[in-house]
């Protein structure tokens, strides 16, 4: 069997188990997996039996797991624990996943697990929870190791050995003055091959740094693009005030990809495994888009409507309709996706819209001749030459027109705040199709003379 199947097989094994009450069996099978493969597990199981499940795990080892859940899984389970270990579980968390978990859990669940840590944690916790949402102070840690721009080498190692076990990294060492300002970073190798008299003011480099109000998204974009093994965070006044490692970068990019291939294709983002997402969440987070995508389809048959008399003296030209709408709505997507992409990467601006404009004007003009052309050749091959011609320069048409819109929507939507995933694909269909036919029929009478 491959990877695949003796994941089902211990999945089934376990499922069967906890369903008979055997706690025994249950806990043997998930003591020979790994962290990565308990997780996997859990997320197969439903809700009750994964609260059982995760009882059953050492208590070392259940912090190991919960770090590795989702946050809305997080909250789930939590539901099921009782008191007592919720508040160990919590207290165990670094602050940033702390934070992450109590934007998923009720204001008075939230209230009372705050109120249940150490002072210290406590205030922590609330100085990262006073961060805007979205921005990467909500998701930087404030567990790191510091040192002084004055400080000898040798000083700076004893630094670090004392906060081996507690800070979140030790690769990248933030370098300050006596204010906490930045002014330098310095790696551990740097550290390590430098003669121990070396003051740190001779052997640091310029940081990279973001400032706490800045977008998580663009900060851990920022970290993945130079390479960073951890991004500096600061404040206004360029004072240290946390740390984002590269594995919270990548789960920030992991998320907001996912947040929006899912708006790309009509449906809200899950923020939870597909196999533990209850089926009324799925229907919640489909069903508004399939309103809105019906709604904006009435527009076609609205088009269909106006020139029924068209239609009626002509009756081919029906035939062609699927091919038409069919072939804006998807090079209207080519462009939207190829331009969302390259905002993600920050490869194009708002202020980049006019030569997005130009650049996709030619492109849609490039594809709408060949595609035109094919079926000018085809139609007239079949039907008669008039027809070959309607086809033809509606194809010309159609893909100018949707590869400009396509391309200029998503950059409209980032000047305006708004997702520019959301103006992707959906938008741009109903808008394709409808527009298209309008087109269609035009040129139909222009050509055929009806």
């Amino acid at each position: 069997m491959d990877e695949a199947d003796v994941r089902a097989a211990t999945t089934r094994l376990i499922e069967k188990a906890v369903e008979a009450d055997d706690l025994q069996a249950a806990h043997d099978a998930v003591a020979e997996l790994s962290v990565e493969q308990v997780v996997d597990v859990l997320e197969r199981l439903g809700r009750t039996d994964r609260a059982v499940l995760y009882r059953l795990l050492p208590k070392d080892r259940a912090i190991d797991v919960f770090e590795q859940l989702d946050p809305s899984m997080q909250s789930e389970l939590l539901r099921g624990l009782r008191d007592d270990q919720v508040a160990a579980i919590f207290a165990d968390l670094e602050p940033d996943d702390r934070v992450e978990l109590l934007d998923e859990l009720p204001a008075t669940v939230a209230s009372t697990l705050m109120r249940g840590l150490p002072p210290a944690d406590r205030e922590v916790t609330a100085t990262i929870l006073g961060y805007p949402q979205r921005s990467i102070g909500r998701r930087m840690s404030p567990a790191f190791v510091s040192l002084r721009q004055d400080m000898t080498v040798e000083q700076a190692m004893d630094a670090v050995r004392r906060r081996l076990d507690d800070a979140e990294t030790v690769y990248t060492l933030p370098v300050v003055d006596d204010g906490r300002v930045l002014v330098g970073v310095v790696g551990l190798r740097e550290l390590m091959t430098a003669a121990p008299g070396t003051v740190l003011a001779e052997i640091m480099n310029e940081p990279y740094w973001a400032r706490v109000t800045d977008d998580a998204e663009e900060s851990a974009r920022r970290c993945a693009e130079l390479k960073l093994l951890a991004l500096i965070v600061v404040d206004s006044e360029t004072r240290l005030v946390g740390i984002l490692t590269v594995d919270d970068a990548l789960r920030i990019l992991e998320a907001a990809d996912s947040e929006d291939q899912a708006r790309i294709g009509g449906t809200e983002p899950l923020r939870r495994p597909y196999l533990a997402t209850p089926v009324g969440q799925l229907v919640r987070s489909r069903v508004v888009w399939l309103l809105f995508l019906a709604l904006g389809a009435t527009l076609t048959v609205q088009v269909l409507e106006v020139f029924e008399s068209t239609l009626d003296q002509v009756v081919t030209l029906a035939l062609f309709v699927p091919l038409i709408i069919g072939t804006g709505g998807n090079t209207g997507n080519q462009a939207a996706t190829t331009v969302t992409r390259a905002l993600a990467l920050d490869d194009v601006t708002p202020r980049d819209i006019g030569g997005v404009i130009a650049r996709e004007l030619r492109v849609g003009l490039s594809l709408g001749v060949l595609l035109g052309s094919v079926a000018f050749v085809l139609t007239s091959l079949v039907y008669d030459s008039s027809v070959g011609a309607v086809i033809g320069l509606t194809l010309v048409s159609i893909c100018t027109l949707a590869a400009t819109v396509g391309g200029a929507m998503p950059l409209v939507a980032k000047s305006i705040r708004a997702d520019p995933a959301v103006f992707s694909n959906p938008f741009i269909t109903t808008f394709v199709d409808a527009t298209g036919l309008v087109i269609y029929f035009l040129v139909a009478k222009a050509v055929l003379g009806i």
